[in-house]
């Protein structure tokens, strides 16, 4: 499989190679290196998607291509193909060079196809602009992507199709994905990580272009605070700017996650009725994010993106606007059935963080660790507790400390409190059970300065020591 800048490389110097013939038109003489482009993306996809140029006339007039999945192509002997399918990913509308893809979005040949399809792929092969549908039906712009800012500027990458390739390859090739994975519906959950986390490379990359603001400042010092450690220098700056779009991200997640559990389920009519059929007219809106989410800071941080004047400016409004828009997408049903609600959030964490930050991901040891391993593994250490160290209550005993110098997903702390919930149940603590949850002496951190930078799925670091001792 040929790497994200082998595919811009070779399409930049096919197009460049077209151009230097000096008999070339402006648009068409360039579809073949586009066509193949986005073959050569969508192979990497499941299922494939493959353009087709120059579709039939469905009444809209004829788009300039078709993005269609495999299974649309029929395996014929004699029969003749059945008529009338539509592409499965949306249209593609190309314009020469010279053309401005953002107003040929705007255009009624362009609202026309949108209306057929559903979607379109717009492009002058320097910038691809993608319309498609929000929650509520109605066209939206769900992404761009821009190789050059004009034509005489694009013509000048091209000329330099490897360092090109090799500062935007990655970057490009994902946006394409995107686009062909826009129409459809999310079942896996790699693939709504996978989508989420390029929607969070945006608005990091957001982030990162725009001056330090006020708004920005007073986040960095709750986050600093709810952390207990300082940015500095240029690898905290990064950090920061990282954790900030994590912390986003993990909120709309896990507010949509929430709200999922709240819609009531509909007895589908039959087999084939997808996920979305079965909780009809429920749209997910992150806005309201800041009401189902407990945690102040994020609830916080909400408010600030959402208010024109304060984080408003970078642009994270339309980046989140986006992510409803895929989440709106998602096959609950299906996505659900891969795991136990409650491991939602945890679940989604390391794909996340993988297609989000890979070097963050590796430098902070984060690795999904099954829900059986960890049972085990906290199970093991309270029957030691009790069985080799003679504390009655184990884990819940007044004097052991839990520390996981590296919490990760969290998963090990989070049974390690139902554990103690269930101690303290089974001896009739049952009121005062979370008050007295909330007393127990733990601590977690994730690859801070201080922290060993070990996986908790690889380590689960149980201290037990007496309060007498420990205050000597």
């Amino acid at each position: 499989m040929a790497s994200a800048e082998t595919y811009l490389e070779k399409y930049l110097h096919e197009l460049q190679e077209i151009r230097s013939s000096g008999e070339a038109t402006d648009e068409t003489s360039y579809y073949p290196p586009l066509s193949q482009l986005l073959d050569s993306v969508g192979g990497e996809l499941k299922p494939s998607v493959r353009c087709i140029l120059i579709l039939k006339n469905r009444g809209a007039g004829h788009p300039d291509g078709g993005l269609f999945t495999k299974d649309q192509f029929q395996k014929l002997k004699d029969a003749q193909p059945l008529p009338g399918q539509k592409p499965g990913r949306g249209a593609v509308e190309v314009k020469s060079t010279g053309d401005d893809a953002w107003v040929t979005v705007e255009s009624n040949q362009v609202t026309k196809y949108w209306s057929e399809y559903g979607q379109v792929l717009v492009t002058n092969y320097r910038d691809f602009v993608l319309l498609g549908r929000d929650a509520e039906g109605a066209a939206v712009k769900l992404g761009s992507y821009r190789l050059a800012p004009d034509e005489k500027a694009f013509w000048r990458l091209a000329a330099q199709p490897r360092k090109t390739a090799q500062e935007q390859g990655a970057r490009f090739v994902d946006f394409l994905k995107l686009a062909m994975l826009s129409p459809a519906k999310l079942t896996e959950p790699k693939d709504v990580a996978w989508v989420l986390a390029y929607y969070a490379r945006e608005a990091k990359a957001r982030i990162e272009t725009q001056a330090e603001l006020p708004a920005l400042a007073n986040i960095r010092a709750a986050l600093e605070q709810a952390l207990g450690l300082k940015f500095e220098g240029s690898k905290g700056e990064h950090f920061f700017r990282s954790s900030l779009v994590q912390t986003l991200f993990y909120g709309v997640f896990s507010a949509w996650v929430l709200w999922s559990k709240q819609q009531p389920a509909v007895i589908p009519a039959s087999k084939k009725q997808t996920g979305a059929n079965l909780f009809p007219g429920a749209k997910f809106d992150w806005r309201l994010a800041q009401w189902s989410l407990r945690v102040p800071m994020i609830r916080v941080l909400f408010e600030q993106v959402a208010t024109p004047g304060r984080l408003g400016p970078l642009g994270l409004v339309e980046v989140l606007d986006w992510t409803a828009s895929a989440l709106n997408r998602v096959d609950r049903v299906e996505f659900f059935a891969r795991f136990q609600d409650q491991e939602a959030v945890q679940y989604f964490y390391e794909p996340f963080l993988e297609a989000f930050d890979p070097e963050l991901r590796k430098e902070m040891g984060v690795w999904y660790t099954p829900r059986e391993i960890v049972r085990f593994m906290v199970a093991r250490a309270h029957r030691a507790l009790r069985e080799e160290m003679h504390l009655e209550n184990g884990l819940a005993d007044d004097n052991v400390y839990i520390l996981d110098p590296a919490c990760g997903t969290g998963a090990f702390l989070v049974e390690a409190l139902d554990t103690i919930a269930a101690t303290l149940k089974a001896k009739g603590g049952d009121a005062l059970a979370a008050q007295d949850i909330k007393r127990e002496p733990w601590s977690a951190c994730s690859g801070s300065r201080f922290c060993p930078r070990r996986s908790s799925s690889l380590i689960f670091s149980l201290a037990f020591c007496c309060k007498t001792s420990a205050h000597r």
